[in-house]
Parts: C-alpha cells; structure tokens; sequence
C-alpha cells in the first residue's frame, strides 16, 4: 500500500465511512464484539467514522482501519473533481453486496475548466506541472498585524507563494489583494485559512499556466563554511547556482561578520562552482 501510493504520488486522500457489521467474531484473543476493541481505538484516536450495515460479522478489520486512518488527509472530497484511474479490490469472504473496495484517484477542478493556451506546456513536459491555481481576494478593514500571520499561515498550509498588492477598493478605501498560488489539492485548505483569518467573505480561483524549471538543493563550501544553495536546469542544459538567503544568514552569524560580507562569500562560491 505504501509503495503504491508513493509510486502514485499521491498527496491526500479522503475516506468515506467505514461501512461495519455486527455481532461477535472469533480471533486469536477469544470471541469478541464487532468492532473489535483496536478497531474502536483507532477509529476513536483518529476520528474515522463507521456506517453500521445491517449484516453480521467484521467488516472493518484493524488493519483496514490502520490503513484508512494512516493515508487519510482530507475530511472531504473536493466539490468537484474529475476521476483520473479506479481501483477495485474484493475480499475472500462472502457478503451480500459483495467485499469490494474501491479507490479513486482524482483532480480536484472547476465547473468548466479553464482552455488551455495554444503554446501552453503538456502534462508530460520535462519543465513541470503545467499549471497552478491562484486564489486572491481583497480585504480593507484588516490589520497589518493580521495579514502578516496570514501569510504564514498560508505558507504552512501549502501555498507556494503568497502576494499582497495595494489596491484602492469601494468609497475610495486603501486596501489589499491577497494572491495565493497552490496546487489543486491544496485549494480548500487555502481558502479555509483566508475565511478563518481575515476579513474577507469571498475568494476567487482561476488555473494559471506556467513553465517551471527542474531544481535541486545543493552545498558549497565558502570562505565562511557551508552555504545551501538552489541549482536549476536551464533549457540549454546549463546550470544556474542560487545562495539560500536563510543559509547566507547563518554564515553570517556563525562567523560574526556582515550579512553583506556573508554575501560577498557566498557568490564567490558560487561563481567559482560554475
């Protein structure tokens, strides 16, 4: 299970509830009641939910259970969503409907999705995933202070970068746009930490196409110790080295010098690493 979900790159996933029977089965530990008691403990620790079927026996084995609760990400599906691959897979025993389990891998989308461009970059492209999702809305009676959290706040949720533009709003009222780029897995979370957190009572969303270079982290020793670095793939195939500002910080403050002193250190590695 854990091989194909990591070869499947699979990120989240949703569980419907556990349909569970009735009565009592025979184990190893003697004749107990359906659920079973590690079936209950971890339905109860990670708050699955069981739909009791009218049928007698054990539906809901505490491996099955283990399973869901390991893999389960999302406390719903996505609203809508468009089915990517299925899975089947039914067990030894016979029930009435039959053992069957079924997973579905899908892609959280639109209404209409959106056309692509005429020279947009295909899923298969070796310059990445073709698009991203933008979420922005404005707000002009919410603190700086706020904003400030929000935008970590949306980072630890999954954002991939977070904008705040100035913008003049209705009776002339300072304010600002709030931009959130993410991928499509990560659109209700996002939208969630905006109702919680700011004022706002209205997101919008729209895909937006990109090319995105390969990357890869990298070290380089300087003059001041290691220093992290970012190196991508241009599409000549040449290599372009970029110094981690939090990794230039700490040389700085390892080696008592000036964050510009640090700098100087760290492109001289880096240019000497070309």
């Amino acid at each position: 299970m854990a091989y194909c979900l990591d070869d499947l790159d699979v990120t989240d996933a949703y569980v419907t509830p556990l349909a569970e029977g009735h009565g009592r089965v025979r184990c190893a530990h003697g004749v107990l009641s359906v659920p079973v008691p590690a079936v209950t403990n971890i339905v109860a620790d990670n708050g699955l939910i069981l739909e009791p079927r009218d049928m007698h026996g054990e539906l809901v084995t505490p491996t099955g259970a283990a399973i869901a609760a390991a893999v389960r990400t999302m406390d719903e599906p996505p609203a809508r969503y468009r089915i990517v691959r299925t899975g089947l897979g039914s067990g030894k025993r016979a029930y009435d409907p039959p053992s069957t389990v079924r997973a579905l891998i899908i892609e959280a989308t639109d209404a209409e999705p959106a056309p692509a461009p005429a020279a947009a970059p295909q899923p298969g492209d070796v310059l990445g995933a073709p698009h991203l999702w933008k979420l922005e809305t404005e707000v002009d009676d919410c603190t700086g202070e706020a904003l400030g959290k929000v935008s970590q706040l949306l980072y630890d949720a999954g954002a991939l970068e977070v904008h705040y533009l100035p913008v003049f709003m209705k009776k002339n009222r300072p304010g600002y746009q709030i931009e959130v780029l993410c991928g499509a897995s990560r659109i209700t979370a996002l939208e969630n930490v905006l109702f919680e957190n700011t004022t706002t009572i209205g997101v919008r969303r729209c895909p937006e196409w990109r090319t995105a270079l390969p990357r890869e982290a990298a070290e380089l020793q300087t003059s001041l110790g290691t220093l992290r670095v970012k190196v991508v793939t241009l599409p000549s195939g040449a290599k372009r080295a970029y110094p981690e500002h939090d990794s230039v910080e700490q040389l700085a403050d390892t080696a008592g010098v000036s964050y510009q002193d640090a700098l100087r250190a760290a492109m001289a590695a880096v240019a000497q690493g070309e």
